[in-house]
């Protein structure tokens, strides 16, 4: 559990990193300035990230597991701030992709 906490925090981090720039709120700024908020931002990401898989791998996840679990609380988390700060709807086609990771999710960790 603690893995998939600190990985939901960093994924919180990232996103943010990566698109928060594209809100009203920061598309005015200088790109500059946007790169160095959003490296900023990404080092907090690293924090969580890193601990989060040495947890994982030390418990018996396989780097694959990681990653793919990583992508689907990825996905979720951009979900939410896409239609929460972006101001996007969801599509079926989200929910499609969403349905599509979950099965990678499902197949890493089925007979496990």
């Amino acid at each position: 559990m603690p893995t998939i906490l600190l990985l939901i925090v960093s994924n919180v981090f990232m996103t943010t990193a990566w698109y928060w720039h594209l809100s009203k709120g920061g598309m005015h700024r200088p790109l500059l300035a946007v790169i160095l908020i959003s490296w900023g931002l990404a080092l907090v990401e690293y924090c969580f990230a890193v601990p989060a898989n040495r947890l994982g791998y030390a418990g018996g996840w396989t780097p694959g597991q990681l990653k793919v679990v990583q992508e689907a609380i990825a996905l979720i988390v951009f979900g939410v701030f896409m239609v929460a700060v972006l101001g996007e709807a969801i599509s079926w086609r989200h929910l499609a992709a969403f349905a599509c990771i979950m099965a990678a999710v499902a197949f890493l960790f089925v007979g496990r």
